[in-house]
């Protein structure tokens, strides 16, 4: 039976963790910490979703060398959680294993076999020092989205935020590979749906620019979907950040399917939803900016394009982030 490790136990992680462990036809293991361990080691993994509920037992454990090889790794951390967690996920893999990495931002191995000039380029600005190309090598890794709008009401405890969610996964070459048949046949076993995407690359950027967009009106309004949608002067704004960021994938050669007003639209189809790093930003969780703004600064260099409104919302979500953290002044007497 094949190994599955999802390396990271919040809202995403424990989504996918639960699902497949009720399906049964994998071995899963969840690498979590703290409550977390804690609360899935005494009581499974418990999803709440708009049309059932489910709880589930999930192996789990802290210490992921325990585990052995796995033939597929779910890293479910955020962006900026990757470059420390290299020395754990490396006891877990062997030549045959397959990785997924974060795709919040643009994930290191994005130009591997890419068909251009860049082809194999590395960039340092996302991974310094070539340390996760190294330790993960882009030949074993698989282009991922997480289109499930989920949140952890309590360690363990995972409510689905609308009807739908999906996970589209592709090899960068864009070949349909016997490693990515089975594993889209164990997540659509599940109630996963999960296509076999021929342009893993351009599904991420959709994503990354998602997050980009999103995240950072999100955390400045402090607002869920729904509500940015009936103000009726944020939607525009975050459509305009759109713009900017697909002139840039268009400069680099990238083929983005549906335009914003469909992508924005497919968002706001979660109403009740409160996008992550706000979910972060309200538990005074770090958050992803500065990765976001890495990865757009990252991409951005290979073209001439300006992106004018990105770069004043990420500079003002980043300013709110810093004051967020100001401790309470005393109040005069």
């Amino acid at each position: 039976m094949l190994k599955v490790c999802i390396f990271g136990g919040g809202a995403i992680g424990g989504y996918i963790a639960a699902h497949l462990a009720r399906a049964k036809q994998c071995e899963v293991s969840v690498v979590a910490r703290g409550k977390t361990f804690e609360a899935i080691r005494n009581n499974g993994i418990r999803i709440v979703k708009p049309s059932e509920e489910f709880t589930v037992a999930v192996n789990v454990c802290a210490a992921p060398d325990q585990l052995g090889t796995q033939d597929y790794i779910f890293v479910t951390l955020k962006a900026h959680q990757m470059d420390g967690a290299i020395n754990q996920i490396v006891p877990l893999m062997d030549s045959h294993t397959t990785v997924l990495p974060p795709t919040t931002g643009i994930p290191y191995y994005f130009f591997h076999d890419w068909q251009g000039g860049s082809k194999d380029r590395q960039m340092d600005g996302i991974d310094p020092n070539g340390r996760q190309w190294r330790a993960l090598p882009p030949e074993q890794a698989l282009g991922c989205v997480y289109w499930i709008g989920a949140h952890s009401i309590e360690p363990g405890v995972i409510v689905q935020d609308g009807e739908k969610s999906g996970c589209p996964i592709g090899e960068l070459n864009g070949i349909h590979s016997e490693r990515v048949g089975r594993l889209a046949e164990l997540l659509n076993a599940s109630g996963i749906a999960s296509k076999v995407n021929s342009d893993i690359r351009a599904a991420i950027w959709v994503k990354f620019v998602n997050s980009l967009c999103w995240n950072p009106v999100a955390v400045l309004t402090q607002a869920t979907l729904g509500e940015m949608r009936e103000a009726g002067n944020v939607v525009p704004v975050v459509k305009a950040m759109m713009k900017e960021a697909d002139t840039v994938a268009s400069r680099l050669g990238l083929e983005i399917g549906p335009d914003p007003e469909k992508r924005i639209a497919m968002t706001l189809s979660a109403p009740h939803h409160k996008m992550s790093m706000l979910q972060d930003f309200e538990a005074g969780r770090p958050l992803e900016l500065e990765m976001l703004a890495q990865s757009l600064r990252a991409v951005r260099e290979l073209t001439d394009v300006q992106t004018p409104v990105l770069d004043s919302m990420l500079a003002l979500a980043t300013l709110r982030a810093q004051t967020a953290r100001r401790p309470n002044a005393v109040a005069p007497h």
